[in-house]
């Protein structure tokens, strides 16, 4: 692990970080800043490979983004590698109405001085920071209040508050899980018609007041909650709003 490079890349330049909370937090705020999530490769005709060599190569090198699996596999060696206590860990995306299969997400759990933290590098538009693993506690940051609670005897759940009421982001269970684990669920995504990510090329940045949003049909930018939205009229445009607002060259890849 190129710790440099990767601290770089989030646009943090001192290597004396120690593994705190605060720490923690500019980590993740850093890596949303800085990192999009994105599913570009799935149609580029790039296979997607679970090897946390190839996240770096992509996503520090190649200034790319990714998906869950490649966004936070990378970001948990990079926590080990500070000195933080981590372990992968296994979620079910809700869809409003039900759940995502088993590794359907891979998100992070951190202990810190005895508290375990929820660290999640890779979900879209999710939380700023980390969040405390304490159920049934509101949790304000720069994207919404967020709460931990019971889902069942086996699962947690996280949800997001939306206008007044609780909407589930998804249920997850806390034990340690090896990367491997998740490949039969990463070449669902890549590859299945009922996969998401197989509908439609999506690159989506967190902002300092805000978001930005990149699909086939549509560039959406959100500044201090003023929403604004430009039709992608073809692949061209498409190419040329990622290469000014993300940085992605579709030519290079």
């Amino acid at each position: 692990m190129n710790k440099t490079a990767y601290l770089k890349r989030i646009g943090i330049y001192e290597n004396d970080l120690s593994a705190t909370l605060e720490t923690l937090k500019l980590l993740q705020k850093k890596h949303l800043l800085n990192v999009p999530f994105e599913n570009l490769d799935i149609h580029w005709k790039n296979p997607i490979v679970l090897d946390t060599e190839k996240f770096f190569d992509k996503i520090i090198d190649q200034k790319r983004g990714g998906f869950c699996y490649e966004l936070n596999g990378l970001f948990n060696e990079l926590l080990k590698s500070l000195g933080f206590q981590t372990k992968i860990i296994s979620a079910r995306v809700s869809n409003g109405k039900d759940f995502g299969a088993e590794y359907d997400h891979l998100a992070i759990l951190v202990e810190i001085d005895g508290e375990e933290y929820l660290a999640d590098a890779g979900f879209g538009d999710f939380s700023a920071e980390p969040l405390k693993f304490v159920l049934d506690t509101e949790q304000t940051d720069a994207n919404g209040v967020f709460s931990v609670r019971k889902h069942s005897d086996e699962y947690f759940e996280v949800v997001k508050k939306h206008g007044g009421e609780w909407q589930s982001e998804y249920i997850f269970k806390d034990s340690a899980r090896d990367l491997s684990e998740f490949a039969g669920m990463c070449d669902f995504h890549q590859t299945s018609p009922e996969s998401h990510f197989t509908r439609g090329k999506l690159c989506s940045l967190m902002t300092e007041n805000g978001r930005k949003t990149l699909t086939d049909k549509k560039f959406i930018k959100t500044e201090s909650g003023e929403k604004s939205e430009t039709e992608v009229a073809s692949e061209d445009e498409f190419n040329e709003i990622l290469a000014r607002e993300f940085a992605i060259d579709h030519s290079k890849h």
